[in-house]
């Protein structure tokens, strides 16, 4: 069967793209990369045609994908993103909105949109991809999926396309814990601050109020379960807009030199982003730095070395005509971990009217491995 060209962008018929180069925690599994990391013989598309044709062959792998190949993992195909990583919804201008198996005629989210659905589709068992602003952890709520967004910087970025490196991370998705475990174990360093067993987990109503009653309901099953404590913690919008303005201002540093004269190959949406942080002035970008790590600062001093319990995005799956609306409120979220560069594991939760969503948990800088056995326990 001919491959889904809104889900992938390379996928052989027959056998995987590239075979395990060696043996290890990963033997059998099988990786969906994300279209903006390097493989060997291919191009980076980064969901956008023109950067496509003009991509040189890649030399080497990425990092993360030399990695998994040789813990015995095979990359089965590259899977789309949206353009240049740079949206949440899933939707591609160019080659459209892969499906989402788990909610049929509700979007994928994104911008790890071919990978997770491959994954949920059970057309690949792992995705490899980016989490920059939720990239990750959005598909992975709203496709039933186990997502990690790592502490900043702890997984190595050579040979990936970068968005705005203050925030770019290497993250991926699973269908159960125990894979999403193994990735960990073969792409993460030792926990520079082990959580215990019994870490204690914290939750913010003004946090569980950012989403929508049936996300709200579903995370608050899962936090009662789990035991967590309450904390006041009001959700700060100067964040995000910070988070939005260095973020916009670094990609358009990444990017701007070769999009300055190909805004017109570029989807509304993604355009629309890009046309403001060309308008971003340096001064603005400089303050936004500077409020970004304020808040950062801020972040990590209220978790200290406790576990926030919050809801991964604040809808489940839109459908398309409302999946835009629906970007600003889960960002309220998602900027949480990414200002503060934190670990943030997206548990799948389910709501009442069947639906998947996620309870995300955010950790302490270095505790990823020991936040991954946390989520592990707690999901079961």
């Amino acid at each position: 069967m001919a491959p889904d060209l809104s889900v992938w962008r390379v996928r052989p018929e027959a056998g995987p793209l590239v075979a395990p180069t060696g043996s290890g925690v990963l033997d059998g599994e099988s990786v969906a990369v994300k279209d903006l990391f390097a493989v060997a013989g291919e191009r980076v598309g980064a969901g956008n045609p023109a950067w496509l044709a003009a991509a040189p062959v890649e030399e080497e792998h990425a990092d993360a994908v030399a990695r998994l190949l040789a813990a015995g993992a095979a990359v089965v195909g590259l899977a789309r993103t949206e353009e240049f990583a740079y949206s949440l919804t899933g939707a591609n201008a160019h080659y459209g909105t892969p499906p989402n198996p788990r909610a049929p005629g509700r979007i994928s989210g994104g911008s790890t949109s071919g990978p997770a659905t491959a994954v949920a589709a059970g057309q690949a068992s792992v995705a490899l991809g980016t989490d920059t602003g939720g990239s990750v952890r959005v598909p992975a709520a709203y496709q039933g999926l186990w997502g990690i967004r790592p502490t900043h910087g702890a997984v190595p970025a050579g040979g990936l396309l970068p968005l705005a490196p203050s925030f770019d991370t290497v993250g991926w998705l699973a269908r159960d814990a125990g894979t999403l475990a193994r990735v960990g174990e073969v792409l993460l360093p030792a926990d520079a601050a082990a959580l215990p067993e019994d870490a204690p987990l914290v939750v913010s109503d003004a946090l569980l109020d950012l989403a929508a009653p049936e996300v709200r309901d579903a995370v608050g099953r899962f936090v009662r379960t789990a035991g967590a404590e309450p904390v006041d913690w009001a959700p700060e919008p100067a964040w995000l807009a910070a988070f939005q303005a260095l973020q916009a201002a670094e990609a358009w540093a990444v990017h701007g030199a070769w999009l300055a004269d190909r805004m017109d190959t570029l989807g509304p949406a993604v355009r629309g982003r890009f046309e403001r942080a060309r308008s971003i002035g340096v001064a603005d970008a400089e303050a936004a730095r500077a409020d970004v790590g304020r808040a950062r600062a801020l972040i990590r001093d209220r978790l200290g070395d406790r576990v926030l319990v919050l809801p991964s995005t604040a809808t489940v799956a839109p459908r398309p005509e409302e999946a835009e609306a629906a970007r600003e409120a889960t960002m309220l979220l998602t900027c949480i971990a990414g200002i503060g560069g934190l670990p943030a594991v997206s548990v799948p939760v389910t709501t009442a009217g069947g639906l998947p969503a996620g309870a995300c948990l955010v950790g302490p800088a270095g505790s990823d491995r020991s936040l991954l056995a946390l989520a592990g326990r707690l999901g079961a």
